[in-house]
């Protein structure tokens, strides 16, 4: 989950820009929906960024040491530890599934907002 994370441009972008926050970034949908075929344009969604809350942080420290070709494992404890803290059910290292793990990753950062 958090590889397929790393590498998705929207999400990279906009942790980047989570960084500096008062920036308002233009979030523009694709004009060609990959389901069905037409083509739509949908007027850009204009969003200003608040302060960064702990786990969006983590997960831009993350994204970034992901980033890096010169790195080599990337331990992901701050972004862990985070996550725990929203939900404690991941405390204890049990086995979870991915989906819940991405569902309160992305639930926790949308709700810092």
């Amino acid at each position: 989950v958090l590889q397929n994370l790393s590498q998705t441009p929207v999400l990279r972008e906009l942790l980047k820009e989570a960084k500096m926050p008062g920036t308002t970034v233009k979030i523009e949908s694709p004009e060609l929906c990959m389901f069905c075929c037409f083509s739509f344009k949908q007027e850009p969604q204009l969003i200003k960024l608040d302060q960064p809350g702990p786990l969006t942080l983590a997960m831009h420290q993350f994204v970034t040491e992901m980033q890096e070709t010169k790195k080599g494992v990337v331990t992901p404890k701050e972004l862990f530890a985070q996550v725990c803290k929203k939900a404690i059910r991941f405390k204890g290292y049990q086995q979870q599934d991915s989906h819940e793990l991405l569902r309160y990753l992305l639930d926790g950062m949308r709700t810092e907002e």
